[in-house]
Parts: C-alpha cells; sequence; structure tokens
C-alpha cells in the first residue's frame, strides 16, 4: 500500500506535536504548517522536507500557500487537521470579552481560526477527494460554553469551526471525504492559564487530559476504523461538557 499523508496546521507545540509524532509513528508521511521553521528538536524524520512556514493571519499568504502545498502532495491527501489557533489575551493576561476585544482582534482570530480552515480544505478539495480523504478541524469545549480563560473571539471563532464542519460534512460528503472534529477541554501543554487546576478538580475524570490523547481521537477520525462518521464533533474532555 502506497503511503499515506497527512496535512496538519499549528504542528510546533501541545496538540499538533503530539498528533505529527502520532501520524508519523503510525508510518505517515506528515506536512507540517505553521508560523514558525522547521525546528532543529523535532523527533521525527524528514520533518523540515515536509515543513511549510506560514502565517495564516495573512489571508493572501494562506492562499498562495495552497499551491506550494499542493505540488508536494502528488494528487492525494489522505487527511487535513486544521489544528492551529489562538487566543489572544488582555495586558495583564485576562480574558478578552465582546467589550473590550477590538476589532483588529477580532479579524487576527478568525482568519488563523476559522477562515484558514475553508480557504485549505476547499483549495485542497480534489487532492482529498483523489484520496477519499478525512478532514479533523480541531475545535473546543470554548465553543459551546462561557470559558473563564478563553477570549470572546476564540470562543466564536471555535463555535463556528464547528458548524463549519457540519457544513463540510454535507459539501464534502458527496466527493467521498468525511470531515469531524474534535472538542477538546483542559489539555497539558504549554498554554495552561493559571488557575485551570480549579477547573481540572471539578472534572468528572478530576485530571488533565493529554496531548496524546487528542492526537489519538484524531488518528482515529482519519483512519479507516472511522470510516462512516462524518460531520461529528467528539468532545475530548473527561466528561468537561456534561
Amino acid at each position: 500500500m502506497s503511503r499515506k499523508t497527512m496535512l496538519l496546521t499549528g504542528a510546533s507545540r501541545g496538540i499538533g506535536h503530539a498528533t505529527v509524532r502520532r501520524f508519523n509513528a503510525e508510518g505517515w508521511r506528515v506536512i507540517t504548517c505553521s508560523r514558525a521553521p522547521f525546528p532543529e528538536e523535532c523527533p521525527w524524520g524528514g520533518g523540515r522536507e515536509n515543513h511549510v512556514q506560514i502565517d495564516l493571519s495573512e489571508p493572501g499568504a494562506t492562499i498562495a500557500a495552497v499551491e506550494t502545498i499542493r505540488d508536494t502532495l502528488g494528487g492525494r491527501l489522505d487527511a487535513l487537521v486544521n489544528n492551529a489557533g489562538i487566543s489572544p489575551k488582555a495586558e495583564d493576561g485576562g480574558r478578552l470579552n465582546t467589550l473590550d476585544t477590538d476589532l483588529r482582534t477580532w479579524g487576527h482570530v478568525f482568519h488563523v481560526n476559522f477562515f484558514a480552515s475553508v480557504v485549505l480544505a476547499r483549495g485542497l478539495k480534489d487532492e482529498l477527494a483523489a484520496a477519499k480523504g478525512s478532514v479533523v478541524n480541531v475545535t473546543s469545549i470554548a465553543g459551546a460554553r462561557v470559558h473563564p480563560f478563553a477570549g470572546a473571539a476564540y470562543a466564536t471563532s471555535k463555535a463556528a469551526l464547528a458548524a463549519l464542519t457540519r457544513e463540510m460534512a454535507h459539501d464534502f460528503g458527496p466527493l467521498g471525504v468525511r470531515v469531524n472534529a474534535i472538542a477538546p477541554g483542559e489539555v497539558e501543554t504549554a498554554i495552561l492559564s493559571p488557575g485551570t487546576d480549579k477547573i481540572v478538580g471539578k472534572l468528572p475524570l478530576q485530571r488533565l487530559g493529554q496531548p496524546e490523547e487528542v492526537a489519538a481521537a484524531i488518528y482515529f477520525l482519519c483512519s479507516d476504523e472511522s470510516s462512516y462518521i462524518s460531520g461529528a464533533e467528539i468532545e475530548v474532555n473527561g466528561a468537561q461538557h456534561v
């Protein structure tokens, strides 16, 4: 069988980093996208040749990158994982709500968290269709409820991404492409906010999630084990949503 290929945005840390490691371990070719250059310390082979440096907050750059990515794919893309996301904070590190988030910040967040997913999926639809591939959008528990740390722009962009997942599942389905989402809760990464421990104490599982656990859910949705699942948003949050 030919080697499968996955494209992932936001690969430089946390959930994205763990997802790259999982797919690489499963034998996939992984093409990564992030605004940073390929880091020297990354443990997987071939990463530098399969890295696209791009600032997803710039629409023109994102559109231009599609052609660069297409040139590297060879006509097929088995999985697209839209993982990149930003959540700006106030100067004091506090949550930016609907009253104090300026319009420029709203646009910046939506370009990265929402519009980039549209551009990439639509631009690579032929390659996804050729492979009967899968799209996974990484949303958030903040997209369904007010979160004490996630800002309003972040939360609404993730809610929009959940709605986009349903729309894409409807539109891409006739092409043989499945589209799903995962909604992580509190995951142990370097960007956890102070006070997260108070949330964790109230979770039914009473612990933080691990990036590898989220990566496992993403891999499932890109594998043949989920061949009849499309249009779903899977909660990966230790029952935080109940």
